[in-house]
């Protein structure tokens, strides 16, 4: 059976090196024991990453930029950055087109030249679309600073992965301080934070009107959903057309339409379950979160996933070939 995976990470470290050192630890990101331990893994393309896809049965894996990038740096420096990533990531996989393809690494804080960036890609290289990581400067996508990266995703027919970030300051402060040793930080990220904030950002699409405006947009999101398949239902109650946003469509038909969602990082059935019986199955997506999950993990869950072996396939490739125009 082919497998394709959609949240697979890498960082380049000769690239991250050249990130000014105050501004990486003015967003805190994290230099834990782990990270470290596993930098070579996400810094690799062709060497264990593919042995351990070959090992495993995974046919393709769409790449996309882990940690600190283009987001970080000024309007002027940020495109340049992007570039060189993105053109890097090409030359990498350069040799095993069959294997990996990946997703636009953009410069958000220059929302034109992103949109031009994520043309560039998809044209140039055959990119899938583009994968942001959380909140740019402390907003979220429906504020209309970032209306021609969304415009410009619908434009050329590739979804825009919406990943975690790190919380802003104040939302550390009020909320994940204060706490022994390391579980604040965990708290903050993927013990919990990280899926919150993706699931409000959504909502936020969705009562702000953002998805009404650009109606064909798709976006993914990963992890079974971000909390979002057990929450539908209250939500759709609770964010009624026209009542509390100015969304023209309820929760549950936005979610569904425009909303796929992949299984990174969570390997057991309970939300796998919820998930299919609220996005629907066409709308989810294996992953595996490599190289912060691993493929042996991924490739067990999938292969007991208690569903007839059709609608496997749906979950391990189909879906994701008809999003991503995959051939």
């Amino acid at each position: 059976m082919r497998i394709i995976t959609l949240e697979e990470h890498l960082t380049f470290p000769e690239l991250t090196s050249q990130i000014p050192k105050d501004l990486l630890a003015k967003h805190s990101f994290d230099r834990s024991p782990m990270m470290e331990k596993i930098a070579p893994k996400l810094a690799d393309i062709t060497g264990e990453r593919l042995l351990s896809m070959d090992e495993n049965g995974i046919s393709m894996q769409i790449l996309s930029v882990a940690g600190p990038g283009a987001e970080l740096l000024d309007p002027k420096e940020g495109p340049v950055f992007a570039k060189r990533y993105n053109d890097a990531i090409a030359q990498k996989i350069s040799n095993h087109p069959d294997r990996f393809t990946a997703f636009a690494h953009l410069p958000m804080r220059a929302p034109e030249a992103a949109a031009d960036e994520l043309e560039r890609t998809i044209k140039t290289h055959r990119f899938k679309g583009a994968l942001i990581n959380g909140l740019t400067q402390d907003k979220f996508l429906d504020d209309s600073i970032f209306d021609p990266i969304l415009k410009r995703a619908e434009a050329l027919s590739v979804p825009v992965y919406l990943h975690p970030g790190l919380p802003p300051k104040a939302v550390v402060d009020a909320y994940f301080t204060n706490l022994p040793k390391h579980s604040g930080i965990l708290l903050s990220i993927a013990g919990w934070g990280w899926h919150s904030e993706t699931a409000i950002h959504v909502l936020r699409l969705i009562v702000s009107g953002t998805f009404d405006r650009f109606p064909k947009l798709k976006l993914i999101i990963g992890h079974m959903g971000e909390m979002l398949p057990m929450m539908m239902v209250r939500c759709n109650k609770q964010f009624k057309p026209g009542q509390v946003g100015i969304n023209q469509r309820s929760v549950i038909e936005t979610l569904r339409q425009q909303v796929s969602i992949t299984t990174s990082g969570i390997f057991t059935n309970p939300p796998l379950i919820t998930a299919i019986d609220t996005f629907g199955i066409d709308n989810i997506m294996f992953s595996v979160d490599y190289p912060f999950s691993t493929n042996q993990e991924g490739k067990e869950f999938l292969s007991k996933i208690p569903l007839p072996a059709h609608e496997v396939e749906k979950i391990a490739h189909i879906n994701a070939e008809k999003l991503l125009a995959l051939t």
